[in-house]
C-alpha cells in the first residue's frame, strides 16, 4: 500500500525523555515500512538531530511543510491544535503519556477521531477527567525497541551492581535512601539521567551491566527487555520490585506513577532489594520481550492511522464546528498562559534548574523597570545599539 505522510507533533525534541524518544521511535519504524513520517516541535535539541541524522524531517514552522500531511499524530495540545488549524482538512489522533502533565490535557477538537492512551491511568483521564467518548479512546501500551534493548546474560544468584536509571534523580533528592540502602547490601549503585549530569545517549549499551535497576514506565520498560531485576522507584515515590505474580497489573499502568505509592526511605528500598529473584526476573523479561516490543505498536498505529484517514474521508469535516472547539480550547487556554510563568517557576525548583530560575527573575525584573520612562528610554537605546 502507498507510504503515508505522518506529521507527529511534540511539546519539545529537546532532551531525551519520554515523549520525545517515542516520537524518536515511532518514526524511525515509520521510515522502515516506508512511510513519511516529520517531526514538529517548536523547541529542537538533541533529539531533533538524532532524528535529522536518521533522515527524519524536522521543523519548527509548520509553513515548512508545503504538502499537507495524510494525517496528524498528536502529542501535546499546544502542539496538536496548531498543527489541525494549519491543516484544516486533515484528520488526527492525540496520543496521552501522562496523568499529571498540563501539557498532556486532550483538546476536544472534531477532526481528532481517536484518542490513545499508552496506560489505563491515561485512559482513565481522557474519559473521566476530559470526558472523551469511550469509544473515541484506544489503549496502546507503551513499548520497547527490541532490536536495541537486547537480552544481557543470567542474572548473579545475589545482585552486585544496581543502576538508578531517571531523568529526576539527583543526589539531593530520593537517591540517597537508594544509595544507603544498596550499601547496606553489598551492592554498588551508579546514577544515569538528565538532573544527575550523568546524561546517557544510549542507555542499551549501560543496562547490561546491571543486576538491578530503579526506574519508572518507560526505563522500567527497557530495563525489563534487558532482563535486569527491576524495582519501580522515581521521584514520587517508591513501587514495588517488578515479579510475575503482578506483572501484569504493573503493565496495564505503564510502571508508572500510581504505582509509586510508598515514600522512598532506606527500610522501605531494602525490603524491595530483599525480592531480588533471578528465575522470577528472567520470566519477566521473557514475558515482555513476547508482549511490549515497538514494532507490535507501530503495526496498530499504521492500522488506526489508516482507519481515521477512512473515516474522516466519508463524513468530510464541519468548518462552524470546528471554529467553535477552536473557540473554547482558547477560552480554556487564556487562563493557563496568563499564569504559564507560575507554572515555569515551579517547573525549574522542581527540577532544580538554578539558571532557569535566574532567567526567569531577570525577565520579571526587565519587565517591572520597564515601566519605567527613564529605564525604557535606556532599554530602547541598548537594544538599538
Amino acid at each position: 500500500m502507498e507510504g503515508l505522510r505522518i506529521l507527529i507533533t511534540n511539546n519539545t525534541l529537546e532532551e531525551r525523555a519520554g515523549t520525545e524518544l517515542y516520537v524518536r521511535d515511532v518514526a524511525l519504524a515509520l521510515i522502515e515500512r516506508g512511510h513519511t513520517p516529520i517531526a514538529y516541535s517548536t523547541r529542537l535539541g538533541t533529539v531533533a538531530r538524532e532524528l535529522r541524522k536518521a533522515t527524519v524531517p524536522v521543523i519548527d514552522d509548520l509553513d515548512l511543510l508545503t504538502t499537507p500531511p495524510d494525517i496528524i499524530h498528536g502529542h501535546h495540545h499546544l502542539d496538536t491544535m496548531t498543527a489541525l488549524l494549519r491543516f484544516p482538512s486533515v484528520p488526527a489522533i492525540y496520543l496521552c503519556h501522562g496523568w499529571l502533565p498540563w501539557e498532556e490535557s486532550p483538546p476536544r477538537f472534531p477532526r481528532i477521531l481517536r484518542y490513545v492512551a499508552v496506560d489505563h491511568l491515561c485512559r482513565e483521564r481522557l474519559i473521566y477527567e476530559n470526558g472523551i467518548p469511550e469509544e473515541r479512546v484506544q489503549v496502546l501500551l507503551n513499548f520497547v525497541d527490541l532490536n536495541r534493548f537486547k537480552p544481557r546474560g543470567p542474572l548473579p544468584p545475589r545482585p552486585h551492581r544496581a543502576l538508578i536509571f531517571s531523568n529526576g534523580a539527583r543526589n539531593d533528592n530520593y537517591v540517597m535512601a537508594v544509595r544507603e540502602a544498596c550499601a547496606d547490601a553489598g551492592i554498588e549503585l551508579d546514577v544515569i539521567g538528565l538532573n544527575s549530569g550523568n546524561i546517557c545517549p544510549c542507555p542499551e549499551e549501560v543496562l547490561v551491566r546491571y543486576d538491578l535497576v530503579f526506574a519508572k514506565a518507560r526505563a522500567a520498560i527497557e530495563a525489563l527487555a534487558v532482563g535486569t531485576a527491576v524495582v519501580l522507584c522515581d521521584v514520587a515515590g517508591l513501587g514495588q520490585m517488578v515479579t510475575t505474580a503482578d506483572l501484569n497489573r504493573l503493565r496495564l499502568l505503564n510502571f508508572g506513577v500510581r504505582t509509586l505509592r510508598h515514600p522512598i526511605t532506606h527500610e522501605a528500598v531494602a525490603r524491595e532489594i530483599a525480592r531480588y529473584n533471578p528465575a522470577d526476573a528472567a520470566a519477566v523479561s521473557a514475558h515482555i520481550r513476547a508482549e511490549a516490543g515497538r514494532d507490535r505498536v507501530v503495526d496498530q498505529l499504521i492500522e488506526l492511522y489508516r482507519t481515521v484517514i477512512a473515516e474522516h474521508a466519508n463524513v468530510g469535516g464541519d468548518t462552524e464546528a470546528e471554529l467553535r472547539a477552536a473557540s473554547r480550547y482558547i477560552r480554556w487556554l487564556s487562563p493557563k498562559l496568563k499564569g504559564e510563568e507560575v507554572l515555569q517557576f515551579q517547573s525549574a525548583i522542581l527540577h532544580g534548574r538554578w539558571g532557569a530560575i535566574l532567567s526567569l527573575l531577570l525577565v520579571r525584573l526587565r519587565n517591572r523597570l520597564l515601566r519605567f520612562s527613564l529605564f525604557a528610554k535606556l532599554y530602547g537605546s541598548v537594544k538599538k545599539g
